[in-house]
């Protein structure tokens, strides 16, 4: 598929998992469109990485991904909802994979305030944009980003640092749309301390993971395909995220992580791919210092 893909060519490509699903029946496109988008997953994955220090074992990393604020289904209550769900993990730090809104940026940036203001993790906050916040206004998305007190970590690294120790949160800014700087991440990067790249298109980890620097990349941008089939899988899936659709990976000795999203682009349906918030636990494999 072409990296010049447009955007009316990715939407067409998605509008095939609508037929697919309404050509069930009409209870299974009641439960794709009302049930399943309001049940989401809480998924634990704990990872165990070399460079981590033993100073951030059990560092707890919540990954949220493509909230995609819209006037049908992603509205600023549901999003607030989710937010508190975050809080419920009781999180270190939050990072946030892209894609804040769908087709508008502007009507929606209060609510993207709102709701990066009340997440309340020990540590920071982190962000990158998607391709659809491209699509709309980045930089209005970015506003938003900076007076919701978060870090904006667009081709950028946020290191959290436990005395000596220290664990980076890094980020590049969209790949579809040619914005990301791997390069200026890379001279931003400390030699030492472990290294997460939060990365919009999950396909991206082919290039990231050759660097030999970052320990887990995490994505978003597929939404696991919303549709999956039994024996089959994802239905259609945007350009980028073929190779790595959902879950977990293991890239060239780096670990890729894709989150299946809590929004939905058109068509607004998920079948058998509930939209998740992922909470990862850090494990150093060296636990014999005294932790801080």
């Amino acid at each position: 598929m072409s990296r010049h893909m447009t955007r009316r060519q990715f939407l067409k490509t998605i509008a095939v998992s609508t037929l697919a699903t309404t050509s069930v029946g009409g209870a299974s496109l009641v439960y794709a469109t009302e049930v399943e988008p309001r049940d989401v997953a809480i998924e634990h994955v704990s990872l165990k990485i070399a460079r981590l220090d033993p100073a951030f074992d059990g560092y707890k990393l919540v990954q949220i991904s493509d909230l995609h604020l819209d006037y049908t289904w992603m509205s600023e209550e549901r999003l607030l909802n989710h937010m508190r769900l975050v809080n419920e993990q009781k999180p270190d730090a939050v990072a946030i994979t892209g894609d804040f809104v769908t087709d508008q940026a502007e009507p929606h940036a209060d609510s993207i305030v709102k709701a990066l203001q009340m997440l309340n993790p020990r540590d920071n906050t982190v962000a990158v944009l998607g391709n659809h916040d491209h699509w709309t206004n980045a930089s209005i998305v970015q506003q938003a980003i900076q007076k919701g007190g978060i870090s904006d970590v667009n081709n950028g690294v946020y290191t959290v640092r436990r005395g000596e120790a220290m664990l980076h949160l890094c980020g590049v800014n969209d790949i579809w749309e040619g914005y990301h700087r791997l390069d200026l991440v890379m001279d931003a990067l400390p030699d030492e301390g472990a290294a997460v790249l939060l990365a919009h298109e999950p396909d991206y980890a082919d290039v990231s993971s050759q660097t030999g620097r970052f320990d887990l990349q995490l994505s978003g941008h597929s939404h696991g395909g919303q549709v999956q089939v039994p024996f089959i899988g994802p239905i259609a899936l945007p350009y980028m995220a073929h190779k790595y659709p959902s879950g977990l990976y293991k890239v060239n000795g780096m670990v890729q992580y894709t989150n299946r999203g809590l929004g939905m682009v058109a068509p607004q349906v998920r079948f058998n791919c509930r939209p998740e918030i992922t909470v990862f636990t850090l494990e150093s494999e060296d636990k014999s210092q005294d932790t801080e």
